[in-house]
């Protein structure tokens, strides 16, 4: 049976299609991957000829044929606002993935999300991500002590705003990047154990 993880935020710009990628790019070893692509931009459909570790598929209307889908995991981009589709995803999948950057404007948005995870009794089930993180930030530490009223999980992994992962999308992956690829396996074993 699939694992099927929700990578998804209301706000645009928060690098969820790249963590997307990523994610599905740093698991391909053993396993059958497919990421679905639900935004409608269509950035991650855009790279089908380009990628050969994993599938990317496009949204064809039926959320509950992803169940169906014969991969081991599967991952689904979210487009950048609060989808009719997103309740009946969040029922769905074993994990949801919010990225976030730090920034005010990023935590004020993020409540509408987490209020709709929280209405599908999935808070447990989510993690919320620091994505694109600026170095030498204290800006971090005020949005961790923002997210605190909701209770929910967030990864002790950061993502940084690093070139690598701007360019993974078009040379498949990080790995040329030692700190790149050290911070997303850090992460991809906090996904993974989250979903044991």
């Amino acid at each position: 049976m699939s694992k099927i993880i929700l990578i998804t935020h209301q706000k645009g710009g928060v690098g969820k299609s790249t963590l997307t990628f990523n994610l599905a790019q740093n698991i391909t070893k053993n396993v059958k991957v497919a990421v679905i692509d639900f935004d409608l931009q269509g950035s991650l459909s855009q790279l089908k000829e380009l990628v050969s570790d994993f599938d990317i598929l496009s949204f064809k209307g039926e959320t509950n044929s992803i169940t169906n889908l014969d991969y081991d995991f599967i991952f689904i981009d979210t487009p950048p606002y609060l989808s009719n589709y997103l309740p009946k995803l969040i029922e769905l999948v074993d994990l949801i993935i919010v990225p976030t950057k730090a920034g005010i404007l990023d935590l004020l948005a993020i409540k509408s999300t987490l209020e709709i995870i929280e209405q599908g009794n999935k808070l447990q089930q989510a993690l919320v991500v620091f994505n694109m993180i600026k170095a030498n930030t204290t800006l971090t530490l005020d949005i961790l002590i923002g997210l605190e009223e909701y209770k929910v999980p967030i990864a002790n992994s950061h993502i940084s705003d690093l070139v690598a992962f701007t360019r993974s999308v078009l040379v498949g992956g990080v790995s040329r990047d030692k700190n790149a690829q050290a911070q997303l396996d850090n992460l991809t074993k906090e996904v993974l154990t989250k979903l044991i």
